[in-house]
């Protein structure tokens, strides 16, 4: 027994040697503030569409409209009637049952844009 005691605290220092090497190999590399990056920078990054510009276009072509825009002061701007509620998933267009009582989360050119974005019509 008294010989095997100096054999398990060697095999725990093999051991535990071995661990820290594997673990200082899996660090990431440390990079100092003001160091220069490792990689090229982005150029020509095209931007995704959203409220707050139109879609991405070729150069020289003509801007579409957004499909869809924020609502103004709880109410749609002109141009886009389209009342949508996003957590519902449902929209509503002028005239029916909910539209004058529904404060838009986001208001549409039209249906077919609501729907594009995955929204339905309201069921009743």
């Amino acid at each position: 027994m008294a010989r095997r005691a100096p054999r398990t605290l060697l095999l725990l220092l093999i051991v535990a040697a071995v661990v820290a090497v594997v673990r200082r190999r899996r660090q990431p590399e440390r990079i100092a503030p003001g160091d220069p990056p490792s990689w090229p920078p982005l150029t020509d990054v095209a931007v995704a569409p959203g409220p707050e510009h139109s879609p991405v276009r070729a150069p020289g072509g003509a801007q579409t409209p957004p499909a869809w825009v924020a609502p103004e002061g709880g109410a749609c701007p002109p141009g886009y009637p389209v009342k949508a509620k996003v957590q519902s998933g449902i929209f509503h267009e002028p005239g029916s049952p909910h539209y004058e009582r529904t404060r838009p989360d986001r208001c549409y050119r039209d249906v077919a844009a609501a729907e594009a974005d995955g929204l339905r019509a309201p069921r009743r």
